[in-house]
C-alpha cells in the first residue's frame, strides 16, 4: 500500500458550548490549526503518483476561503466543533472528490491530533 500525505494551515475561533463549567474550551478562543490529508493506494498511476500533489489546490482552496480567519461555529452551523468533528467533515469533502483519500488529521496545538478514517 502506498501513503502520501499532505499539510495545510488555517487559524479560525471556536466555542464548545455544554462543556462543564470553568471547561477552558467553553470560552471563546481560537488556534492555529494544521490539517493533514493521507491519500492511498494499492498501485502507482501512469506517473507514479499516488495522486500528484497539485491536485490538491482545492483542498487548500476550501480550507483558505470557508475556514481561514472565521469563527467555526459559525462556518459549520455546530456548538461542538472539535478536532474530531472537524477531521470528518474535511474527510467527507475530500473523499466525494479524491477516492484515495484514507484519513484526515486535525490538529489544534503542536501536541494534539484528532484523526477520522473509516
Amino acid at each position: 500500500m502506498y501513503r502520501i500525505t499532505k499539510e495545510f494551515a488555517f487559524s479560525a475561533s471556536h466555542q464548545l458550548f455544554g462543556l462543564p463549567e470553568g471547561h477552558q474550551c467553553g470560552r471563546l478562543h481560537g488556534h492555529n490549526y494544521v490539517v493533514m490529508i493521507e491519500l492511498s493506494g494499492q498501485e502507482l498511476n501512469a506517473n507514479g503518483f499516488v495522486r500528484d500533489y497539485q491536485e490538491l489546490a482545492p483542498f487548500k482552496a476550501y480550507i483558505d476561503d470557508t475556514f481561514d480567519h472565521r469563527h467555526l461555529n459559525e462556518v459549520l452551523g455546530d456548538d461542538m466543533v472539535t478536532a474530531e468533528r472537524l477531521a470528518k467533515h474535511f474527510y467527507n469533502w475530500a473523499k466525494a472528490r479524491w477516492v484515495e483519500v484514507s484519513a484526515v488529521r486535525v490538529s489544534e496545538t503542536p501536541k494534539t491530533w484528532a484523526e477520522y478514517k473509516p
